[in-house]
């Protein structure tokens, strides 16, 4: 562990991004480091924790204790006082009420019915006898459900331990009782789990005072039956008669290092055992974990930083109160809207593009193109029912005279009719382009959340300029069509006129494609019913003006099928209850099987919009959509067929027919075109100039420019804790940054040093070895001169201290008594050289309770 200043603030600095991230209620993706401490119930986790402490102040009982996380931060200080994150400013120096205080804010969250919940509990506590360390207290495992606890506690403690023990950044302090097996541990299992190499793993053995006799736990903390990288240290808690005797937890300590100094098993690794040397071992191995998570964590805040940049650029010298900042914030937000509008109806090549689906001017392209052909074709009279029509209008023009030539009245009146049915289409056109402009409205409203009341405004007005664009619009697709109804131009150089529609057959012609060549491809869905149950399987389709193909997939390599489009026709199906796809059907109006042995070809979309699109493209390929048919009641119905009886009729019939069908061509087409060019003049164009030059001025007139830049509570809340955050990133990168620079790292030394199990078990086998302290090896060293016995210590006093030689040598040893040492030299005495006197027996230190031993008289 280093030793100066900046390594020591490390983990207070751990400490306060902790507090800053917790208080500001969002989540971060920081593993910051940290200690979590994991066992079983009664493993004697809570008395660790304590005995770091110094004081009572965890809950305490039977059954489940913990059953909230609690986030421990013990800060080195002169004051000794705990304090809450959730009671920022209350300073607790009774620790009894901070014992009261966490449970009361465990039942706030959890109930009073042994419940648990992973929000954690911070809590600081400054004292003079602890050492900087952060732990998080977790509950423990258990296997049983008690009292109203769900029956899944099993599973949800283990989910709870898990959102903590596998960050990488968090050493597992993994408690286990010495009194059971070490192989059926649970905190040693579910550490195994995320750590199985050991490398973030801390044991604890507890309850070594209550091993049986005879038995003890030196094969474990030496580390040598379940080896850990940072191996094992063992603890002598409380017991429950020292807890309930108000047993000090001062004295415990005390009591906990005479076990270690007296027991035989013990006494040799008794300086790396306790809670003292566990508490500075931690603090240690914290400190160089979150050295060496430095640089990661680093990284990290530096991508939050950068994440926040854009969005607090605009909030770094915000003042809300700014009339000019008001102005100017308006004056940017209406400007970017107008632009935002524009891109979003006439297409931009910006970064800012919707790749998800179409937005804005490509949908209403696809109203103009495809959806408002489709709606002209369904206004369209049935061949049969046209015919009906055309014969009864020239019988009722005839009346009671024989019609010898053919009425051009009849057509007159049938065209009329049919232009009169054009209306519906058009304005069903505009209702959909204004749907859509109302979309783009909303969406490019959101950017202006911010300001809820200058939103409300926006839309307002925009929307009431919109809806008074759109009565202009339809009157004038009305005089449109009143213009059509007032003149019918036979002249028009695209009618055919009555000599060449009298000279057409009876069966007329097939309706011709709009576009030669490829139309559409793309995948769709072919339904094949079964008996049991239907087949259904994607394939990638190509639509031409001739033929519908599909394929395997989109390579167009492996040919399923080709389909002749002649006498096809599409209507719409019914896909179930259940499904969530859009289907229609392809059938041949002669009732000839249309694929294989069926007679009909089931295809479906995954949406609605697609099912459209592929219906305008069989429309512009020649295949129209089934007409509904117009049942007859019995009088009519007599009638139906009457003009198969009068051949003159028939043939009267079918010239109006042809006439009719000429002149609609005309009327369909112009209407077709005339229709887009009304909507993109009276509605889009005007409210796109209406946003770009008079919104401004609406805006000033209907409302005060204060209350229009009123921030909502929302966005105000979202805008402090955004540089709050800034700021604490900043200021933790900062510290990080002086952390790195102003400190020496020193590596951390091997958890457990075993060398001392190698040392030769002859030497000092007069007497038991000295607690806590390993015995040097002794170098045999050059006799000089008669070697004499030195004449025993006095019995009553204990032995001088062992010291050496005055030219640095040890003492040599010789066989057959204990190793001798030479007494120094008084200053300024010469040494005498060759035999000299040899330096007095040492005997060994007594062991407690056991009576000194009296060296030999020498003979």
């Amino acid at each position: 562990m280093t030793t100066n200043v900046g390594m020591e603030q490390l983990i207070p600095l751990v400490n306060k991004l902790q507090d800053a991230f917790t208080h500001l209620g969002v989540s971060l993706s920081l593993d910051l480091p940290q200690i979590a401490v994991v066992g079983s119930q009664s493993a004697g986790k809570s008395s660790v924790l304590e005995n770091f402490v110094g004081k009572d102040f965890l809950p305490r009982g039977s059954g489940i204790c913990t059953r909230r996380p609690l986030v421990l931060q013990l800060m080195n200080g002169n004051v000794e006082y705990a304090e809450f994150l959730h009671q920022k400013g209350r300073k607790y120096t009774d620790f009894d009420a901070v014992r009261k205080e966490i449970e009361d804010e465990t039942d706030r969250v959890t109930g009073a019915n042994k419940g648990i919940s992973s929000v954690p509990i911070n809590l600081r506590v400054h004292s003079p006898h602890v050492l900087n360390l952060t732990l998080v207290d977790l509950p423990g495992m258990t296997k049983v459900a008690v009292g109203d606890q769900p029956p899944d506690i099993e599973i949800q403690i283990r989910d709870m331990l898990m959102q903590f023990i596998t960050k990488e950044n968090c050493l597992i302090l993994a408690v286990s009782p010495a009194n059971t097996d070490l192989a059926n541990s649970d905190a040693l299992k579910i550490a195994k789990e995320v750590d199985p190499q050991g490398l973030r793993t801390i044991g604890v053995i507890t309850k070594l005072d209550l091993m049986d006799d005879g038995t003890d736990a030196k094969d474990i903390l030496e580390n040598r039956l379940l080896p850990l990288r940072r191996g094992y240290i063992g603890v002598v808690n409380r017991s429950q008669r020292d807890i309930e005797g108000k047993k000090d937890i001062h004295a415990a300590l005390q009591s906990e290092r005479k076990f270690f100094l007296g027991h035989p098993s013990y006494r040799q690794m008794a300086e790396r055992m306790g809670t003292p040397y566990l508490q500075k071992s931690l603090n240690q191995q914290l400190t160089n974990h979150i050295r060496d998570s430095l640089p990661g964590l680093r990284d990290k805040l530096q991508k939050q930083l950068n994440s926040f940049e854009k969005d607090v650029a605009e909030y770094k010298n915000f003042r809300p109160d700014d009339p000019a900042r008001k102005t100017k914030a308006m004056l940017q937000m209406i400007q970017a809207f107008s632009n935002d509008f524009t891109n979003a109806i006439e297409g931009s090549g910006g970064d800012v593009v919707n790749t998800a689906e179409l937005s804005g001017g490509a949908r209403i392209n696809r109203i103009f193109h495809e959806r408002f052909p489709l709606e002209l074709v369904k206004m369209e009279l049935d061949e049969k029912e046209l015919r009906r029509e055309i014969s009864y209008a020239i019988r009722n023009i005839h009346a009671i005279r024989v019609g010898l030539f053919t009425p051009d009245l009849a057509f007159e009146a049938i065209c009329k009719k049919q232009i009169g049915r054009l209306k519906e289409p058009s304005l069903k056109c505009i209702d959909m382009v204004i749907g859509e402009l109302g979309k783009v409205i909303q969406m490019l409203g959101e950017k202006m959340a911010r300001y809820p009341r200058l939103r409300e405004e926006i839309e307002r007005i925009i929307g009431t300029h919109i809806h008074e664009c759109e009565q202009q619009c339809k009157e004038q697709i009305l005089i449109l069509n009143a213009v059509q109804l007032a003149y019918m131009n036979t002249n028009h150089e695209d009618f055919i006129g009555f000599a060449n529609a009298s000279e057409k057959g009876l069966t007329g012609s097939k309706p011709k494609a709009l576009i030669k060549g490829t139309i559409r491809k793309g995948y769709m869905c072919i339904h094949i019913p079964g008996f049991m149950k239907g087949v259904s399987r994607d394939y990638w389709f190509v639509l031409t003006s001739e033929s519908l193909s599909w394929f395997k997939d989109e390579e167009e390599k492996e040919k399923k099928f080709m389909l002749p489009l002649d006498n096809l026709k599409i209507r719409d199906k019914n896909a179930g209850f259940m499904s969530k796809r859009h289907m229609f059907e392809v059938f041949n109006v002669e009732g000839r099987n249309v694929y294989k042995d069926y007679k009909t070809l089931e295809l479906s979309t995954e949406d609605q919009d697609t099912l459209d699109s592929w219906k305008a493209s069989f429309l512009r390929a020649g295949v129209y959509p089934e007409r509904e048919r117009v049942e007859e009641d019995a009088e009519n119905g007599a009638e139906t067929d009457g003009g198969t009886i009068d051949p003159q009729l028939e043939r009267q019939v079918e010239t109006i027919r042809n006439l009719v069908d000429s002149y609609m061509k005309i009327v369909s087409k112009t209407v077709r075109d005339l229709t887009p060019k009304c909507l993109m003049h009276m509605i889009i164009n005007n409210v796109k100039d209406f946003i770009h030059n008079d919104l401004i001025a609406n805006l000033y007139s209907s409302a005060d420019q204060g209350s229009l830049m009123e921030e909502s509570p929302e966005e105000a809340q979202r805008r402090d804790e955004m540089l709050r955050m800034y700021h604490a990133c900043k200021e933790a990168l900062q510290i990080i940054g002086d952390v790195n620079l102003k400190t020496v790292q020193a590596p951390m030394p091997p958890p457990v040093d075993t060398e001392w199990l190698h040392i030769d078990d002859n030497i000092g086998s007069n007497g038991p070895p000295s607690p806590g302290f390993s015995r040097r090896p002794v170098s045999p060293g050059p006799r000089s001169g008669k070697a004499a016995r030195a004449p025993p210590a006095p019995p009553g006093r204990p032995a001088p201290s062992l010291p050496q030689r005055p030219d640095g040598r040890n003492t040599p040893e010789m066989s057959g008594r204990p190793v001798p040492g030479v007494p120094a030299f008084p200053p300024g005495l010469p040494q005498r050289s060759g035999s000299g006197l040899p330096p007095p027996l040492i005997p060994s230190r007594p062991v407690p309770n056991a009576p000194p031993r009296v060296p030999e008289r020498p003979r």
